[in-house]
């Protein structure tokens, strides 16, 4: 669910890219960074995940119930998870000014487009209700601590929070309930 998530952010920016440049090649890859060496995603925009967390934000409980069918199951608690997807822009020497220009597109495609549902997305994994991005401030200190662990070489780049996927267990079949006082009279 990760790589649907953020295979289709690329997808609907290159979708952007192509039309706005009239260009027939994809810009934007996923990929990571690799160790240091960027001649695989020379002059592309990338996209890679930075982090994940959980999203503490919704409160739901397990519980435990009866199904339709009567059997006793219990409702686990679905995980919230929310990815930090970093958008960088690698043109380097006199492409330099490439990079600042698809990163302030990109930037702006993100801007009039914040949410990817089913109705403005129909492509989009079904197991995904929704994408909803917004733009992580990062302070220079950290900024320089991330560009440290990812290679070493900074590139102009956006974080953005990418809210929320949901993984659902879904139901699973729940030991039979006994009344409390019933199993204590047995054991009399």
């Amino acid at each position: 669910m990760i790589f649907s998530a953020i295979d289709h952010i690329a997808t609907r920016l290159n979708h952007f890219f192509k039309s706005t440049f009239d260009l027939s090649e994809d810009l934007v890859l996923v990929s990571n960074l690799g160790d240091g060496d960027l001649t695989h995603i020379q002059n592309k925009v990338v996209m890679f995940l930075v982090s994940l967390e959980k999203d503490t934000t919704p409160t739901h409980q397990k519980g435990v119930y009866r199904s339709a069918s009567g059997k006793m199951v219990v409702a686990n608690e679905p995980l919230f998870v929310n990815l930090y997807l970093m958008v960088a822009s690698n043109f380097a020497g006199v492409n330099y000014p490439e990079a600042l220009k698809f990163l302030s597109h990109a930037v702006r495609f993100f801007q009039e487009h914040p949410v990817f549902d089913h109705e403005n997305s129909p492509e989009l994994d079904d197991k995904i209700e929704k994408l909803i991005l917004s733009i992580e401030n990062v302070p220079i200190h950290n900024l320089h601590s991330l560009w440290g662990v990812l290679n070493g070489k900074y590139l102009p780049s956006v974080l953005y929070k990418v809210r929320m996927l949901t993984f659902d267990m879904g139901e699973t079949a729940a030991s039979p309930i006994h009344d409390v006082k019933s199993d204590v009279r047995r054991s009399n």
